[in-house]
């Protein structure tokens, strides 16, 4: 389901990164930024001292900072496909908690298979992951087969999170950009999480009420 005109919540969302990453593009600022405020699996558990974020909101800044025009194109476009569809499944406070635990959730998955990188990790990528992860089983049912015992939801949502990743990843070798790479481990952590959050954020929203997701 694809809404013409995203809700004025996701337009202020992508506004604010699409504001913070055109001007650290503009300016050359993007490499001291993701230095600064991007998220650096090393940096767990270590004092980093300094002018750094500190390392837990680090999932938050690192959002904003996109390197270059494809890749926080890519993902705004991304933002304005699946935004206002979840939103209206499960509310402004529902995408909140979708992109903020989903930044954490794509940190988290990155951390844990390279715990000790030097090389941080930028953009909204994660946090949007898990927008398509409770997007997809919401609105996946009648666009793939069931595969033996998995329903048909659940494989449409898994080739949407693959296709996604595959995607992510091939703009981000097309950036030049600084040459940070775009992490695979965290679309799959935010996608996860945006699969497992759907149902408790529905029952939030509606209670014990059933939506219809089409």
């Amino acid at each position: 389901m694809f809404e013409r005109r995203p809700s004025p919540a996701i337009l202020a969302i992508g506004g604010l990164i699409a504001l913070v990453g055109a001007v650290l593009i503009l300016t050359g600022w993007v490499d001291l930024a993701a230095g600064l405020g991007g998220f650096i699996p090393l940096r767990v558990g270590a004092d980093a001292g300094g002018p750094d974020v500190p390392v837990w909101l680090t999932p938050l800044t690192a959002m904003l900072i996109h390197d270059g025009w494809l890749h926080l194109g890519f993902n705004l476009l991304t933002l304005a496909i699946v935004g206002t569809p979840t939103q209206r499944a499960v509310g402004l406070r529902g995408v909140l908690v979708l992109l903020l635990v989903g930044a954490y959730a794509a940190v988290a998955a990155q951390w844990a298979v390279d715990p000790t990188s030097p090389v941080p990790m930028i953009g909204a990528s994660g946090a949007i992951s898990a927008l398509i992860g409770a997007y997809a089983l919401l609105f996946g049912s009648g666009r793939a087969r069931a595969i033996g015992p998995v329903p048909a939801h659940v494989v449409h949502a898994v080739w949407l999170g693959v296709s996604w990743t595959l995607f992510n990843m091939a703009i981000g070798w097309a950036s030049a950009g600084g040459g940070m790479p775009i992490a695979g481990a965290a679309h799959a952590g935010g996608f996860v999480a945006g699969m497992v959050l759907l149902r408790p954020l529905l029952r939030w929203r509606w209670g014990g009420g059933r939506v219809a997701a089409e």
